[in-house]
């Protein structure tokens, strides 16, 4: 049951993590922002995700590992799921070294009056979510087909039984 319950988590974290980083490839994207609207938007973006998502991606990180390490008898699973972990490191590794020094600078403009060469720094980060969000990507679909590569009876009857505990705790 274990292992079950370290999947779930692994899986349901993966989704919130990308989720995220899908949502700021939608709300964020510069093409059609002015300097003041981008900064504002980032400035604001930063402040509300940077508390949590590099929490987040740690939770998320561990859980896959764990369920890679739990999964070392299936060795296709513990495969996928390594690689899955390995692309979310890769992702955290972007965020850490690449888009968190560029929203440190950030940060420190001024949206009535942007740095001359905002653009410079707005296309980095950019390029950089977007690699990150490849990755967080990649990392979603091998955690989801590791998921899937489970055996169908065991699968099915653990998740009847997770749904009928979650039914029961809503009544």
């Amino acid at each position: 049951m274990l292992p079950l319950m370290i999947d779930f988590a692994s899986l349901l974290l993966s989704a919130l993590l990308v989720g995220a980083m899908f949502c700021v490839w939608l709300v964020f994207n510069p093409a059609r922002l002015d300097a003041a609207h981008y900064i504002f938007l980032q400035q604001n973006g930063i402040r509300t995700l940077h508390p949590i998502m590099p929490l987040l991606g740690g939770l998320t990180i561990l859980m896959t590992a764990g369920a890679a390490l739990l999964a070392r008898e299936d060795k296709t699973r513990m495969s996928l799921l390594a690689a899955a972990a390995i692309s979310f490191v890769i992702s955290g590794l972007i965020t850490r070294f690449q888009n968190q020094p560029i929203n440190a600078i950030i940060l420190g403009w001024n949206s009535a009056a942007p740095p001359e060469r905002w653009t410079e720094l707005r296309d980095a980060w950019w390029q950089w979510h977007c690699i990150r969000l490849g990755s967080g990507l990649t990392g979603l679909g091998l955690t989801i087909v590791a998921m899937l590569a489970r055996k169908p009876p065991e699968l099915s009857r653990v998740l009847l039984g997770a749904l009928t505990r979650v039914v029961c705790l809503l009544i």
